[in-house]
């Protein structure tokens, strides 16, 4: 077995992603290399101003038309935060950066923050109400997979004006749509709501603290000194 070197080498088809802390994101291929957060290939990602690059599936991606998951590189702004929401399928992210993610505990019937840093990703149930937050100044780049749904997808992030606007729906429209373990039985949207609500008046996570920036500073570093793909 050879080792190869320079994006020449490269087999077709083989792509590598650089993605860095700092909110950088490249795409190499025999081709060459591209950004990945080219603006022309970005897509809206739960609020205005918050983008997502699609690595598999699509926006339409649903139980009706599925492509198994979507699996899309997020972008957030500098000490942003998406507004509480649930999704229908369960949720996997990869925080690439200093961030949290606020959940509602259910059994305590109060919120809860974790705290997360480069490389630690968090996994959350279907309708669990969370939100995520990027705790540093620069933008955060984060992975997502959810399973079964495209952002276009009425389930794909319920807030908590849908769930009470779903709460004064039709009975024949107020059902889990798409969530095994409901056994097709209705959701209690009054009570998604309120859990969401409670998401989004959880105290701040606050920002980096010294050691993050010190630590953030090293990889920043570490870098340069490795080079890139």
């Amino acid at each position: 077995m050879r080792s190869v070197k320079g994006t020449e080498a490269l087999p077709a088809g083989v792509e590598l992603y650089s993605l860095t802390a700092d909110g950088t994101a490249l795409l190499t291929s025999r081709t060459g290399r591209g950004d990945l957060l080219d603006a022309g290939a970005l897509l809206p990602f739960i609020d205005r101003g918050q983008h997502a690059r699609y690595l598999i599936g699509d926006a339409l991606t649903s139980p009706e038309r599925p492509s198994n998951a979507t699996y899309k590189l997020g972008l957030m702004r500098g000490h942003s935060a998406f507004t509480p929401h649930a999704h229908g399928g369960e949720h996997f992210v990869l925080s690439l950066g200093y961030a949290a993610c606020g959940l509602y505990d259910d059994e305590r019937q109060e919120a809860v923050t974790v705290r997360l840093t480069p490389g630690v990703m968090i996994r959350i149930p279907a309708l669990l109400p969370h939100s995520f937050v990027n705790r540093g100044a620069g933008r955060l780049l984060i992975l997502a997979a959810n399973t079964g749904f495209g952002i276009d997808h009425e389930d794909y992030a319920i807030t908590a004006e849908e769930a009470e606007r779903r709460a004064t729906a039709e009975p024949s429209k107020n059902r889990a749509t798409a969530e095994p373990s409901n056994n097709g039985t209705a959701l209690d949207y009054p009570a998604l709501a309120k859990a969401l609500r409670a998401v989004g008046s959880a105290p701040s996570p606050g920002v980096m603290s010294w050691r993050e920036r010190a630590a953030q500073a090293a990889r920043r570093i570490a870098v340069r000194l490795e080079g890139s793909a």
